[in-house]
């Protein structure tokens, strides 16, 4: 995660990210941990599902696209999000409860905060990119998710390209990148994390008091900010999506790429991702060749020299043992 990194703490930087990140957003904490936890919190296994001719460009080129949430198919994209939360504020004694409990921490945070939310919030909605990747469960290996198959629909190619995703990573900080789970959870569950994170002012208020103001303000910015691009509505959750998300005016980073692009007739801005260590060595965590998992080629009846062809560009981006962790789907579906 990135945002809020001025540590005048003594405790070590990862440790205080965790630290904040578990108070100021448990929902994201306690998800990160049960994926993480099986590999002693190294790496988590994720997917992209995507077309064959897509798949091809990201290897070749050691670059993955990242979208204007206003191009996604979800017509309710951060929107949903924003209004839940809005709706928080706005009832009962809930935005009294939250102010009153950040001012045990430093005075006037809470309403500082709030307001830059406010400040930013069309910037948020208009100017937020995303990439979408999803849970991968072992079971899926050989076969992928038939669901997220069925999404593309048609005669396209499709392949799963299968990532490990570090648990901290400099070269995501570099590049000011967010990684966060999309919580499918109904307006009672969104309140009732809400409210954990206000209890959770509460009981960690002595240490937040030696944590600098600003990291503070940050850190509550950054949780009603993904807290409104990463809510969506409860019948996505077969997706099991996660978002790694770039604000270009808010958090820029010289290592982001943009161009425009024309994407199902609609010209659009892409920022994009460079997987390549040779960019710069604070990459070399995010470099394709340490990210690349294995692949699953989805039904086709192309997928012999789909296997080929995707070896071959494997091999060039510097993957090793390419042709043992390029596989094909076992689902027996028409295409």
């Amino acid at each position: 995660m990135t945002d809020a990194d001025q540590n005048q703490s003594p405790i070590p930087k990862e440790e205080l990210i965790r630290r904040l990140q578990g108070i100021f957003m448990p929902y994201a904490t306690r998800r990160a941990r049960e994926l993480y936890e099986p590999t002693g919190f190294t790496y988590a296994r994720f997917v992209h599902y995507t077309s064959a001719e897509a798949a091809l460009k990201i290897i070749k080129n050691k670059r993955i696209w990242m979208r204007n949430t206003t191009c996604m198919s979800d017509y309710r994209e951060v929107q949903h999000g924003y209004d839940i939360i809005r709706q928080f504020f706005e009832e009962g004694d809930n935005r009294k409860r939250f102010l009153d409990a950040l001012e045990e921490c430093a005075q006037g945070v809470g309403m500082d905060a709030l307001l830059l939310f406010d400040q930013w919030w069309l910037d948020i909605f208009f100017n937020t990119y995303i990439t979408a990747l999803s849970e991968h469960d072992v079971r899926e290996d050989s076969h992928g998710r038939l669901s997220m198959w069925r999404a593309f629909g048609g005669s396209v190619a499709r392949v799963a390209v299968i990532i490990k995703v570090p648990w901290f990573s400099e070269g995501s900080r570099a590049l000011n990148l967010i990684f966060s789970p999309v919580a499918y959870l109904s307006k009672d569950e969104v309140y009732a994390e809400l409210n954990t994170v206000i209890n959770n002012f509460h009981t960690n208020s002595t240490f937040l008091r030696s944590v600098d103001r600003q990291l503070i303000i940050d850190w509550i910015f950054q949780m009603l900010m993904v807290g409104a691009v990463c809510l969506k509505h409860e019948g996505f959750h077969e997706e099991r999506e996660w978002r790694a998300i770039y604000s270009p005016r808010r958090l820029t980073s010289q290592l982001m790429e943009s161009s425009t692009k024309i994407i199902d007739g609609i010209p659009q801005i892409v920022y994009k991702i460079p997987i390549d260590s040779t960019v710069s060595e604070i990459l070399g965590d995010l470099d394709l060749s340490i990210l690349f998992d294995s692949m699953i080629i989805g039904p086709s009846q192309y997928h012999r020299v789909m296997y080929e062809s995707f070896v071959v560009a494997l091999k060039e981006a510097g993957v090793d043992n390419a042709e043992n962790r390029v596989f094909i789907s076992n689902i027996p579906i028409r295409t």
